[in-house]
This record gives structure tokens, sequence and C-alpha cells, in this order.
């Protein structure tokens, strides 16, 4: 439990005279959102922490669309963030709330919706017993799947309430679904498409009239509720789509996107990323380079896209290789290199999907974009620096080994005498160290490997791998 919503925070009043004694004036949801949004852009305060790349184009649009008071649909490819977009909203809403105690929809004190409220009351006046509501409770999320039924939306007869001597036509024998429960909140549909047709239609009244229909009642609560759901693109998604009517009951429809710029790709790894090692920044980047490449490439079906967890497992999938031979090796402190990126290859093929045409090549492909990567990151991060040392001497005989059996200090200790670089530094290791910031024994293996792995790419030194070792030489 965060600080925020400890029982010492909340409010005082807890019953109806309270609360109106203390001046609480009621607001609905999309007053809240429009009042605590308009607050944080006055105050410079982000309103969507942990979002990267939506700045200048999706987070615009979503910011009016809340202003204005609509209801929202993201669409966008796989990975592209929009669920966690959508999970931001809840940071809008007022920290705590009333409502009444017991209620089956949390409706405020103020306007009882259900009968039983209603009776509850006229029957108790200003001692009707109030509790307060963490803004985190008050956002509810559903995975469109196409077993969803009417019931787990909207709601249906609980034949239990029946078998106690109501009568079907008794409004309290409905047992309400996720959107009449999320009154007074936000309710989240993921991959909305997924939806039945019949279901969505299910969702319409609730969209614009804002009641319920279940089995022939019509219930007239005025339902305070925020309606947000995300989809993939209906150009190509064999499953379902958005019925018309239904996508003309939102009042927004903004298109998501992957990171537009390199910085925000790498951001986006650093912050989901749970990495049980050190990856240096130069060999993020080479994640994020190759992600990106493999969202240009006419060999994957861009339709389906590349998504962002491709690269987040990529980190992770390096972090884990690191950690596996700093362990087996007797390594204290376990670093990435750019020997550990080659095991993302192998594990993560079956998360892209390849052009038809492709069968057979996938991996020929995944090997080819990685070499383009690293070659990118390696002129990004080493420009201006002369690397002609490293390689004469190589051309003179000596040879550098590496490989996931062979240690930081083993591959440092085997590195060739070089002479004084005259720029300040001892020697060329030391320049290739100051540029990636490597401080110890595992980064400034990590540098001198990926200047290796650039010599290579460019065709000045030659490399052969085999039986975990590999051999620039």
């Amino acid at each position: 439990m965060t600080e925020a919503s400890t029982p010492a925070s909340r409010p005082a009043p807890t019953t109806l005279g309270a609360l109106r004694a203390s001046g609480h004036e009621q607001r609905s949801v999309r007053e809240e959102l429009r009042a605590n949004l308009l607050a944080a852009l006055a105050e410079g305060r982000d309103p969507w922490p942990g979002l990267h790349g939506f700045g200048t184009t999706v987070v615009p649009q979503l910011e009016r669309a809340l202003i204005a008071g609509h209801d929202v649909v993201l669409l966008g490819e796989r990975g592209q963030g929009k669920t966690r977009l959508l999970r931001t909203l809840v940071g809008l809403l007022d920290e705590w709330v009333p409502a009444i105690e017991g209620s089956e929809l949390r409706e405020h004190p103020y306007e009882p919706i259900s009968p039983v409220s209603q009776r509850r009351a006229a029957e108790l006046g200003d001692d009707l017993p109030v509790v307060w509501v963490h803004r985190d409770e008050r956002y509810a999320e559903k995975l469109a799947t196409p077993d969803t039924s009417v019931a787990d939306l909207i709601g249906d007869v609980d034949p239990v309430k029946v078998a106690e001597g109501r009568s079907l036509g008794d409004p309290e024998t409905i047992h309400f679904g996720l959107v009449p429960r999320s009154h007074r909140g936000i309710v989240a549909i993921n991959e909305l498409p997924d939806l039945a047709e019949r279901i969505q239609v299910a969702m319409l009244n609730v969209m614009e009239e804002r009641d319920v229909q279940v089995r022939g009642y019509v219930l007239r609560l005025p339902l305070d509720v925020l309606v947000v759901a995300s989809a993939n693109p209906e150009d190509y998604t064999n499953r379902g789509r958005i019925i018309t009517p239904l996508k003309d009951r939102f009042g927004a429809e903004i298109r998501t996107h992957y990171p537009l710029a390199l910085e925000d790709e790498v951001a986006v790894i650093r912050q989901e990323a749970a990495m049980v090692a050190e990856v240096p920044d130069a060999l993020v980047e080479v994640l994020a380079r190759f992600t990106r490449a493999l969202r240009q490439s006419s060999s994957v079906d861009q339709r389906s896209g590349v998504s962002a967890r491709f690269a987040i497992a990529g980190a992770e999938t390096v972090a884990a290789a690191a950690l596996h031979r700093a362990t087996t090796q007797g390594e204290e402190r376990a670093v990435a290199r750019v020997v550990d990126l080659e095991t993302a290859v192998d594990v993560l093929g079956g998360k892209i999907e390849f052009e038809t045409g492709e069968e057979g090549r996938e991996r020929q492909v995944l090997e080819h974009l990685l070499r383009t990567a690293t070659a990118e990151t390696v002129r990004s991060r080493f420009r201006g620096l002369d690397l002609g040392p490293l390689v004469e001497a190589i051309e003179a005989g000596a040879s550098v080994t590496t490989g996931e059996q062979v240690s930081a200090r083993d591959l440092l200790a085997g590195l060739p005498p070089l002479p004084p670089t005259g720029a300040g530094e001892s020697d060329l290791y030391d320049a290739l160290a100051a540029r990636l910031d490597a401080h110890d024994e595992g980064t400034r293996a990590s540098a001198v490997e990926l200047a290796l792995e650039g010599l290579f790419l460019a065709r000045k030194v030659a490399k052969e791998s085999g039986d975990g070792e590999t051999v620039y030489g």
C-alpha cells in the first residue's frame, strides 16, 4: 500500500451529514479528469509519467479528448504502449472520493442511483454511512475475448436472488457486470475488436444513454463512467472489427505509434526491462536500432508490427547471458558484451511475423539486421576515434579471444599492447573505455569487444566462432 492510500490519509467524514458539513462538492468523472489535467498542465507537472515518444503526437490528442469529456479508443499495433497509456489515466482522478458504504455501484452519497441505495438513503438520512474509495480502485480493465458475455460487461438476472423469493420483475434481482460496477470510475476494454459484435451492441446504450438493459429490464441508472478502449487497426485484423455504431459513440479515436526517436526507444527498454545484469548503454542502443530496423524491413510483416516487448525481452535475455557467463567463469560482476547479443537472435525469432516469401530465411534476416544495428552503433559511439593501432596489431599477428566461456579479465589480459594515443589517454583501450564511460573490467571488456565487432563488420579484421569462443584475428 502506498503512502497516498494509507487509511490515515483518508478524509474524515463517515456519514452523509458529516460529509455535507465538510463542504464536499460532488464532481463527475469527466469533471475530475478535466480539472486535474488542467491543474497539472498549469503547474508544469507531467500528467503522463513513464510514457516516451508520445509527447508531441498522441498525448496532445488525448489531453484534448479528456478536456472535451470524450470516451476514447486507441488504435495501434501491438506493443505501442496503449494499455500503459490508459492506466495512467488513474493518476488524473481525485485521490479519494466518498461512496455509500456497502453500495454495489459505489454511488455518491449525494446521488444514490440503485433502488437499494435510494431506499437506504431515505431511511437513514444524514446517518447514511460513507466510505472513501481510493482512485486506484476506480479503474477496471477487461481483456475482450470471444467468450466475453453480456453478463460479464452489463449484468444478468441473479438466480440466487430469485430463489430467495424476489420476483423476476424486481430490479434488485440483477447482478451487475463490469461497466455498472465501474460507476464513478474508468472502464478500459483491451482489444475491443475481439469482442463479439452482439456484445458490442450491448455497449451502445451504456455509451450514449448511460443506462443499462438486462433481459428486457430498462434500468434508468445514470451511470457516470468513462469508457476507454484499445484496438489494433481494422485494416489488417482478421479477428473482428469495431461495429460502426459503437465507433461512432467514441468521441475520440487516437492512433498510437512506436517511438519515433532512438532515445525514446532506449528509454522504453531501460524503463521496462528487468535486467539481472548490467547491460551497457551501447548494447541497449544496439537492441533499439535492431528493433527499429525490423520495423522498416520488407522481410517483416509490418501489419503485425514489432512490439516494444521484442527489445525489452532482448535486453533481458542479453543480461541473463551475461549473468550465466559471470557465474560459470567466476566473475564478481556480470556485464553484457557483444557476444551476448547473439542470444537475442536465438530466442526472439518467434516474436516476429515474417512475410510469406521469407520462409527459411528468418534467422538470416535477423542476423543481418543485428549486424547492421551493431555497425551503426559503433559508428555513432566511436566516431572520430582512430582504431588503426588495433587493426595494425592484429594484422601483425595478434589475436583477441572472447566468447561465452571467456571472462572479462581473460579478454583484457589477452589484448595486444598498443602505443600511446597522444590524446591524453595511455592507449586506445583507455580511449574506448572513456567513450562508453567504462569504469571496471566488465564494462572495459564490453567497450573493446564492441570496437572489435565494428572492425569485423567494416571488414578490417576477421572473426571465427566455435566451441563457445570467438577469435578476432
